[in-house]
């Protein structure tokens, strides 16, 4: 893959520009910090900003690329999005003295390919209404869903490590990313069926659904299987599920590796933090969310070093069988979760990861007494209980044009949790 002379010397300005911000002081203080949370031990709130609507914030040009190379243009606009959060909405973001060459994997699935109608309002916003098709009506259709083959592209992976090591050689390590990996079984099973189809067979079918979720943790296991055998996880991810992620209860963040605990050239699954998730659970009661999801997911947070539980679905009322995850660390206090009763229920025990609601960016006004008010009753809910808390701005689709809006939330937000 030949690259443009042009091409290396915008990459090279670039990787000048993040090697100079991340070894600011600053770097190390956050690191710090985020442990501190994460140990349960907490200086103050951290908050961190993730995924954006990137198609309404280049009004002023800083994420035009310039790059002609497609592959340089993916470094690029890595570079260029962390770039920008750094300067417009760093809050605790964290910029490490390295940039990462992803493996490149082979396209895989679960023997089954989502079909669906969507819904576009913003041709530019990726984010889109989906109306399912039902792939899994019946027992019999069980035996569509497939154990995943992974399969590493060797040559394309090297290629692509390399052209980043010509490129950024004397100004930046480049070391190869191996993957993340979550238990996500039920937002597929959603979208293999649809949400109405499945809330139903939910009440009305339980054994099928059982086997259903079953067949799926089957093969997320062996999903798993796959990447530690073929040494493909990753580790040291800066973020898990949008948060922060640096702890020392964990080999991979300590910057001396402890001999035989860990090999970086292997990770395991015990290295790593998981994160999981039941949104179609957010209307069923615990009894449901603890029989058709808990009693699996204890099966794969078993594997891991720590985990990170929810999305966007109200946990305030199911901490009690979230207790039963192995290595939890954070629960998702979502906008629709009433934050004092998971505080107090919580305690000290995990990390209140409050998630801040996107609305307010989606509004004609910007109302940002609203957004100091919450975060101020947030704090005071988590303090009354010795809670540590985390504030995770994320799934963000719009900010109805106007960038500065992220910025304004930042300040207003970072001024509270620093006071």
């Amino acid at each position: 893959m030949a690259v443009p002379v042009k091409d290396k010397e915008i990459l090279r300005e670039l990787g000048k520009k993040y090697r100079e911000i991340a070894e600011l002081p600053v770097q190390k203080e956050t690191i710090a910090l985020w442990k501190a949370l994460n140990e349960l031990k907490p200086k103050r709130p951290m908050v961190l900003i993730d995924q954006l609507p990137w198609h309404e914030l280049n009004g002023g040009g800083e994420l035009t690329l310039k790059t002609e190379n497609p592959y340089c243009r993916e470094v690029e606009l890595y570079m260029r999005q962390d770039l920008y959060k750094w300067e417009h909405f760093r809050v605790d973001m964290v910029i490490e003295p390295v940039l990462r060459s992803p493996l490149a994997l082979e396209k895989w699935n679960f023997g089954i390919d989502i079909k669906d109608e969507q819904a576009v309002t913003d041709e530019a916003n990726n984010v889109k209404g989906h109306l399912y098709t039902d792939q899994l009506k019946e027992e019999e259709d069980l035996q569509k869903i497939k154990d995943p083959v992974i399969k590493l592209n060797r040559e394309k992976t090297q290629e692509r490590y390399e052209i980043m090591q010509d490129i950024f050689k004397g100004i930046i390590e480049v070391r190869k990313e191996g993957v993340q990996i979550a238990f996500p079984a039920w937002d597929v099973i959603v979208m293999l069926r649809g949400a109405e189809n499945l809330l139903m067979d939910l009440a009305l079918r339980p054994e099928f659904m059982h086997k259903t979720i079953a067949r799926f943790l089957d093969a997320y296991l062996a999903l798993l299987d796959q990447y530690e055998k073929q040494g493909l996880l990753g580790y040291g991810f800066r973020t898990v599920h949008c948060s922060g992620s640096y702890t020392d209860k964990l080999p991979v963040f300590i910057e001396k590796f402890p001999g035989k605990d860990f090999d970086p050239e292997k990770p395991k699954a015990r290295d790593n933090w998981t994160f999981g998730m039941a949104q179609i659970f957010s209307t069923a009661s615990p009894a449901m969310h603890d029989e058709f999801e808990i009693e699996y997911a204890k099966k794969w947070f078993a594997k891991f070093g720590l985990g990170y539980y929810g999305c966007c679905e109200p946990l305030d009322k199911k901490i009690d069988i979230i207790r039963k995850l192995p290595n939890v660390r954070k629960i998702s206090i979502s906008p629709w979760a009433d934050v004092k009763n998971a505080a107090e229920q919580i305690g000290k025990d995990y990390v209140v990861s409050r998630k801040s609601s996107p609305a307010f960016f989606s509004r004609g006004s910007f109302e940002l007494e609203a957004i100091a008010a919450d975060t101020r009753d947030v704090i005071a809910a988590c303090k009354k209980s010795s809670s540590p808390v985390e504030f995770i701005l994320k799934d963000i689709s719009t900010v109805a044009y106007k960038p500065e809006r992220l910025t304004e939330w930042a300040e207003t937000v970072m001024n509270i949790v620093k006071n």
